[in-house]
């Protein structure tokens, strides 16, 4: 089965009774964690951006304390893990300012973890990366936040 554009999709919800809307929903929500994660997000969070982010950041300091250290394998592999979540959390807000402080908190994190990632190329290649990206989102974003996330920046590079 084909699926349809989210255009044929909007016009046939418009079709639809109040009733028949919430058993869809419910439904959806049934298949799929993520489905079930972004409804949470919408009808429990969406208000409290500030209690979400902080939600988000306490899930993933408890992700990077769980992690393996016996060696840089397992730790790269759980790295990339957390950064797959962040992701995801991003992606359910649709605010950039959400995203960059997410990714800030994870760069800092990584930064501060013991064993240290200066010895390993691919932890400091994804560190790397993560600050281009938080960059490349800061550059746009409103003067007055770019200002605010740039010191932040440079307490990272420092």
């Amino acid at each position: 089965m084909k699926a349809v554009s989210v255009v044929t999709i909007k016009k046939e919800l418009k079709h639809r009774s109040t009733e028949e809307l919430l058993a869809l929903c419910l439904r959806l929500s049934k298949f799929k964690k993520e489905n079930k994660e972004l409804l949470t997000y919408l009808l429990f969070e969406a208000h409290d951006e500030k209690g979400y982010i902080e939600t988000v950041k306490s899930e993933i300091d408890e992700q990077f304390e769980a992690i393996n250290t016996n060696s840089y394998f397992y730790i790269k592999k759980s790295v990339r893990k957390i950064l797959r979540s962040i992701k995801k959390y991003a992606r359910y807000s649709l605010k950039k300012e959400t995203e960059v402080e997410l990714l800030l908190h994870f760069c800092t994190v990584l930064k501060d973890f013991k064993p240290s990632i200066t010895r390993n190329i691919t932890l400091m290649n994804i560190y790397d990366r993560q600050i281009a990206s938080i960059k490349k989102i800061v550059s746009g974003l409103h003067e007055d936040l770019q200002y605010d996330y740039r010191v932040k920046l440079e307490a990272l590079e420092d």
